[in-house]
C-alpha cells in the first residue's frame, strides 16, 4: 500500500471546504485612516476591527514607536533570556501589571502564545482542564498540547462548571473561560465562577482579550467589573492588539507564578521578543486609556445608540454591552450576502460562519470603535434596515437557540 500523502489530504480537505462554499481569502487593505479603510481602491468604514478604542493610529504612539526605534532598531535581536528583554518592555509590564492591580506580568508575542504558555506549564497529563464551550480556540489548543483532560460547559453555565470540576476530585485542576467572549460579545459568569473555582480548589484563569480598555472601572476589565482581583483570579491574560491598539499580550499574576512562566514556558523561551518600539508604542496608549476617559465614555454612547436603533429595526441580535454587536441571521449564504449588500453600500462588516461559529449560527459581527461618529453609527443601520434583516424565528439571546450559543458545536474555533 502506498505512503498517503500529506499535501493530497491538505489540497482534499480545501477541496470539501469549497465545496461547502466555505473558502477563506484575505483582503488586502491598501490604506487605513481612523475607521476607513481602502480595499480595491474603494473607501469603506471599518465596522469590523478590535480597535475599540481607536488607539491604534494615535498620534502619540506612532510618536513613541518612531522614537523608540531610532534609539533601539525595529527588533529586539533575540528572546527575552538571551538578550531581548529592553528596558521598553521592562517599563511596559510593570505598568500593566500595576493599571490592572496585579503584582506582576509578563510580555508575550500574542494572545495565543501566552495561552499556549500558562496551559502547558501548569497542566499535565493527570490533571484536569474545564472550559467554557465558546472559548477561543488557543485556550483549548493549549489544554490539548498540555495532554490534560479538556472538559468543557454549556456557554456561561457555572453550575456545569462546578459538575465538571467534581468529576475529578483528585486531580489538580485549572478553570479558564474568556471574560468577553470574541463572537458573542457577552461577559463569563466571573463572579460564579471565582466560587467555585474557591471550593474546588481550582486555579482561575481568564482570558480578557476583548475586556481590557472597555469594560470595568476605569477599562479595568471583566475581572475588575466583576469586583475581582488577583486573590479570585489568580491568572489573567491580557492582549495589547485590541483596545490598546498595537500588538501583543501579557499574562498579569504572582510574582513566583509570572516567574516560574518566565523560566519555564516554551512559547516564551523560544521565541524572538516583541520588538521594544511597540512596547513604546504600547505605552503610550495605555496613558491615554487612563488619562482620556472620554474614549470610553463615547464609545459606551455609540454601543447604547446601535442597540436602540437594532432594537427598532428588529434585529436579530445576540443581547452584548460590548463593542461586538452580533447580528445573528443563522445561515450561511444569508450573512454573505448582507455582508456584500453594506460593503456595496461603503460598509465594512465581516460574515462570521462555522466553523468559527456553531452550525446554524452564521452572523455579521459587527464591531464599534471610539474612532466611529454617530454619524457613521446611523448609516450602518440605515444601510441595515434597507436589507430587511428583521428576525425570521432566529432571535435574540432570549430565543432560546442552543446551536446560536455553540452548546452543539464540538470545537470552538478562532475569530474568523
Amino acid at each position: 500500500m502506498a505512503r498517503p500523502s500529506l499535501l493530497t489530504a491538505l489540497a482534499e480537505a480545501r477541496g470539501v471546504r469549497a465545496a461547502q462554499k466555505r473558502s477563506r481569502t484575505r483582503r488586502t487593505v491598501e490604506r487605513a485612516d481612523g475607521t476607513r479603510v481602502w480595499i480595491d481602491g474603494r473607501e469603506l468604514i471599518n465596522f469590523c476591527s478590535n480597535d475599540y478604542l481607536g488607539l491604534a493610529r494615535s498620534l502619540d504612539a506612532t510618536a513613541a514607536l518612531q522614537e523608540s526605534a531610532a534609539w533601539h532598531g525595529v527588533g529586539s535581536t533575540a528572546s527575552h533570556l538571551v538578550c531581548g528583554h529592553h528596558a521598553e518592555h521592562a517599563a511596559l509590564e510593570a505598568e500593566l501589571a500595576g493599571f490592572v492591580g496585579y503584582p506582576k506580568a509578563l510580555l508575550f508575542g500574542s494572545g495565543y502564545l501566552a495561552n499556549l504558555a500558562v496551559l502547558q506549564t501548569l497542566l499535565g497529563r493527570d490533571d484536569l482542564c474545564v472550559q467554557d464551550r465558546l472559548n477561543h480556540a488557543c485556550l483549548l489548543d493549549g489544554a490539548k498540547l498540555a495532554g490534560c483532560e479538556l472538559k468543557r460547559y454549556p456557554h456561561a453555565d457555572a453550575e456545569a462548571a462546578l459538575r465538571q470540576l467534581r468529576t475529578r476530585p483528585e486531580a489538580a485542576a485549572l478553570l479558564a473561560t474568556d471574560g468577553v467572549f470574541s463572537m458573542d460579545g457577552d461577559l463569563a459568569p466571573l463572579k460564579d465562577l471565582a466560587l467555585i473555582a474557591r471550593a474546588e480548589n481550582a486555579l482561575l484563569f481568564v482570558d480578557d482579550a476583548h475586556g481590557l480598555g472597555v469594560v470595568g472601572p476605569g477599562g479595568r476589565g471583566s475581572v475588575a467589573a466583576a469586583g475581582l482581583g488577583v486573590k479570585q483570579v489568580p491568572l489573567l491574560m491580557l492582549t495589547l492588539g485590541k483596545a490598546l491598539g498595537g500588538y501583543g499580550a501579557a499574562v498579569c499574576g504572582p510574582a513566583e507564578v509570572i516567574d516560574a512562566l518566565a523560566e519555564s514556558a516554551r512559547p516564551y523561551l523560544y521565541t524572538t521578543a516583541l520588538p521594544p518600539a511597540v512596547a513604546a508604542a504600547t505605552r503610550a496608549n495605555l496613558r491615554a486609556l487612563q488619562s482620556e476617559p472620554w474614549r470610553r465614555f463615547h464609545l459606551a454612547g455609540l454601543i447604547a445608540r446601535f442597540a436602540r436603533g437594532a432594537r427598532r429595526l428588529r434585529l436579530p441580535m445576540i443581547e452584548s454591552s460590548t463593542p461586538i454587536q452580533p447580528l445573528l441571521l443563522g445561515d450561511e449564504a444569508r450573512a454573505l450576502f448582507a455582508a456584500r449588500e453594506l460593503e456595496s453600500r461603503g460598509l465594512l462588516v465581516s460574515a462570521i460562519r462555522p466553523p468559527t461559529v456553531p452550525e446554524g449560527s452564521a452572523r455579521l459581527r459587527i464591531t464599534l470603535s471610539a474612532a466611529h461618529s454617530e454619524a457613521d453609527v446611523d448609516r450602518l443601520l440605515a444601510a441595515l434596515a434597507e436589507l430587511g434583516l428583521e428576525r425570521r424565528g432566529l432571535g435574540s439571546r432570549d430565543s432560546g437557540s442552543a446551536g446560536a450559543r455553540g452548546e452543539r458545536v464540538p470545537e470552538a474555533a478562532p475569530e474568523a
